[in-house]
């Protein structure tokens, strides 16, 4: 009985790694996506991954996300069948526009009215 329960234990951890992460668009997925679909990164490692995106583009491949910080090689090498970094037709996703700078108002405020006391 000991012995059935250890070789299903082991299969099972054998196993383990080969669905641990779940395909994801490392240049799209929101913070709380990519948490959920990568092994090993959490909500802070993927606030950084989308913070890292935001400030310096999509990254162009999977060992770029190794410029993020707490995301090491051991963590790509874990998740690197998951990290997608094209859409499903195969296509880079755009660079994210920077909007342009608010316009300052041009109507000149007028003096409130008062009454005629």
């Amino acid at each position: 009985m000991i012995k059935h329960i250890a070789a299903a234990l082991l299969a099972f951890a054998l196993a383990w790694p080969a669905f641990a992460s779940t395909p994801v668009n490392v240049n799209t997925a929101d913070a709380a996506t990519l948490a959920h679909s990568l092994d090993g990164v959490g909500a802070s490692k993927a606030a950084a991954i989308v913070a890292y995106r935001e400030a310096h583009g999509p990254f162009k491949s999977v060992d770029d996300l190794g410029q993020v910080k707490g995301i090491g090689p051991a963590t790509l090498e874990r998740n690197r069948s998951a990290i997608l970094l094209t859409d499903a037709s195969g296509n880079a996703p755009a660079a994210t526009p920077t909007p342009p700078p608010a316009k300052a108002s041009t109507k000149a405020s007028k003096p409130a009215k008062t009454s005629g006391e």
